[in-house]
C-alpha cells in the first residue's frame, strides 16, 4: 500500500486490503479490480482486493468469535471506544486530505463535498455515544399481575452494506449504531467507491478489539449472496437499490434474517404560493438538488410549484444552475463534478432524451471550461425540464443524477395528491412562510423525512430517524431509533413486589 502521507497521483496507484480479524490482508485468490476516475475514465485510481466467498466466511467467523465479549461491555464502555473513533479520524490532517483526494478521484465528487463528509463521519461516532445513559435504562412495568423489566440485548453479526454515492455518510448512519448496540460487524463497501472508504474503516478497525468490525471489498454479484445468506449473520443493513434490495430480502428470508433496507426516493418539494424566494431559497433547492451531481437518495427530484410562482422559481433556479461549473471535482473552481458510472450516466442521459423527445422543455444549465475533458468524462450539466408530462420516466423513476422536473399545482390537495403519487417515499419538503399551514401538509406526505424551506444532506439532523415509505424501504437508520434497529427486545418479569 503506498504511503498514505504522500499526495494522491497517477504515478503511485492505491491499492486497499480486506481487514479481518484485526489484521490487514489480501484477498484469499490475492485478486484485486481497477478503479478509474470517472471524470478522466482513462486515468487509474488503484486497486482494492477482490474477496471471496472464503473471505466472507472468515470475516463472519471473526465477527462471531469477537461478540461475546463486545456484546459483555457496558454501553459506556462502549461509548468511549466511539469517542476516540471520533477523535482519531481527524486527528492527523494529512491522512484526511490524502483520503479526501483519493475519495474525489475514485468517486468524481467535488474536493469540498470529499473533505466534508470524511471529516464529519466522526459527528455520527459522537452521536451514538451520547444515547449510553439513555440505552442503558431499562423500563419497568410494576404489577399486577408480575413485574417486567423491559430490556434489549444485541443481536450479534451485523452485515452493512453501504453504496458508493455517500458511502462514508450513509457508513456513519450504520456502523456507530451497529456497535453501540453491541453487535460486531462486517462491511461491504461499494464496488465503485471502495478505496477511500475501506482505508477508512482500517483506521476505525485498528482502534477496536479484533474481529469487532471486519472490511470485505468485491462485486457484490460474486459475494454478496454468500454474506447476506450466511447463517451466522443475524442482522442485514442495507442502502441501495430497489430490486437489490428486494434480492436481499429474498436472501435473507431462508433464515429469518432481519433487514433494514434504505432504497432510495424520488422526493417531492412543494413550492406554496407564500414561499420566500430569495436567492437564499434558490441555493438551498440547488444544494437539496445537485450535491454530489444529484446522487443523493435524498435529494429533490420532483419540484412543485403554485402556479402563480413558476415563473419566478423557473428563472430563479435556472440562474444559479447556469453559474455552476462543471469539470473535475479537484479543480478549486468546479461545483459539479461527474456522474460516478457510466451505467448511471446512461440512465439519466436516457431520461433526458425521452423528456425531450415527448415534447418537454429541456434546458441544460451551468459552465464548462474544459469542454474535451467533459466530452470524455461521466458528465452530465444540471438540467432543468420545465413541465413534462407526469407519465415520463425523469417524473416517475428516481432519476439519481443531475435533472430536475418542475411541475406545478393550483391547489394544496392536488399538491399533496401529485407528490404522494409515486411507489417511492422517503423524503419531502415544503416551502411556505405559514408555519401551521406547512406543517399541516407535511403530516399528509407519504414520506419519512419532510424538510420545511430546504430539502436534503445540508437541512438533514442525525438526531431523527431515517427511513422511507413504500418501495423507499423497511426500518429506520439514525438517532435512538436507529440503534434500536440493532437490538431485539428481551422481557423479564417476576413475581409482583418481588422482581421490582
Amino acid at each position: 500500500m503506498v504511503d498514505q502521507t504522500q499526495s494522491v497521483s497517477t504515478e503511485n496507484p492505491v491499492e486497499t486490503q480486506l481487514y479481518i480479524a484485526g489484521e490487514s490482508r489480501p484477498a484469499s485468490a490475492k485478486d484485486t479490480y481497477a478503479l478509474h476516475n470517472p471524470a478522466r475514465p482513462e486515468e487509474l485510481v488503484g486497486y482494492a482486493a477482490s474477496a471471496t466467498a472464503d473471505d466472507v466466511d472468515s470475516a463472519v467467523k471473526a465477527a462471531h468469535e469477537a461478540f461475546p465479549a463486545w456484546a459483555a461491555l457496558s454501553y459506556q464502555e462502549r461509548a468511549a471506544y466511539l469517542n476516540k473513533i471520533a477523535d482519531f479520524l481527524v486527528a492527523d490532517e494529512a491522512d484526511v486530505k490524502f483520503r479526501s483526494h483519493l475519495f474525489c478521484r475514485e468517486h468524481g465528487k467535488v474536493l469540498k463535498e470529499t473533505m466534508l463528509e470524511m471529516s464529519r463521519l466522526g459527528d455520527r461516532f459522537r452521536l451514538s455515544a451520547a444515547y449510553a445513559e439513555r440505552l442503558a435504562t431499562d423500563e419497568e412495568l410494576n404489577g399486577p399481575p408480575f413485574d417486567v423489566v423491559i430490556t434489549r440485548q444485541p443481536r450479534g453479526v451485523a452485515a452493512l452494506i453501504v453504496p458508493w454515492n455517500w458511502p462514508l455518510s450513509i457508513l456513519g448512519a450504520k456502523l456507530p449504531q451497529a456497535l453501540m448496540a453491541g453487535n460486531t460487524c462486517v462491511v461491504k463497501p461499494a464496488q465503485n467507491s471502495a478505496m477511500a472508504p475501506t482505508l477508512t474503516l482500517h483506521k476505525i478497525a485498528e482502534l477496536l478489539p479484533p474481529g469487532v468490525l471486519n472490511v470485505i471489498t468485491g462485486s457484490s454479484s460474486k459475494i454478496g449472496d454468500s454474506l447476506v445468506k450466511h447463517s451466522r449473520i443475524r442482522f442485514i443493513n442495507f442502502t441501495g437499490s430497489v430490486p437489490v434490495g428486494k434480492h436481499i430480502m429474498q436472501m435473507a428470508a431462508e433464515n429469518l434474517t432481519p433487514v433494514t433496507l434504505e432504497l432510495g426516493g424520488n422526493d417531492a418539494a412543494l413550492v406554496l404560493e407564500d414561499a420566500e424566494l430569495d436567492q437564499g431559497a434558490f441555493m438551498r433547492m440547488y444544494l437539496g438538488t445537485f450535491m454530489s451531481s444529484g446522487q443523493v437518495c435524498m435529494a429533490l427530484k420532483r419540484l412543485y410549484v403554485h402556479h402563480s410562482r413558476y415563473d419566478e422559481v423557473v428563472d430563479g433556479l435556472t440562474a444559479v444552475c447556469e453559474k455552476m461549473v462543471i469539470g473535475d471535482g479537484l479543480l478549486q473552481e468546479t461545483n459539479m463534478g461527474p456522474v460516478n458510472n457510466a451505467k448511471q450516466l446512461s440512465i439519466v442521459t436516457s431520461m433526458v432524451a425521452e423528456a425531450r423527445a415527448k415534447g418537454a422543455e429541456v434546458r441544460e444549465c451551468g459552465q464548462v471550461p474544459d469542454e474535451e475533458l467533459y466530452a470524455k468524462g461521466y458528465f452530465q450539466k444540471p438540467t432543468l425540464i420545465y413541465k413534462p408530462d407526469q407519465s415520463l420516466r425523469v417524473v416517475r423513476e428516481e432519476q439519481f443524477g443531475p435533472v430536475l422536473p418542475i411541475m406545478s399545482f393550483d391547489t394544496d390537495a392536488e399538491a399533496i395528491a401529485l407528490a404522494n403519487d409515486s411507489n417511492f417515499g422517503l423524503c419531502s419538503s415544503v416551502w411556505s412562510q405559514d408555519k401551521e399551514r406547512a406543517v399541516a401538509i407535511a403530516r399528509q406526505l407519504e414520506a419519512g423525512y419532510t424538510y420545511l424551506n430546504a430539502h436534503g444532506p445540508t437541512a438533514q439532523d442525525s438526531r431523527g430517524p431515517f427511513g422511507g415509505f413504500k418501495d423507499s424501504g423497511i426500518g429506520r437508520n439514525l438517532g435512538y431509533e436507529g440503534i434500536l434497529q440493532f437490538q431485539e427486545y428481551h422481557s423479564i418479569s417476576g413475581p409482583q413486589g418481588w422482581l421490582l
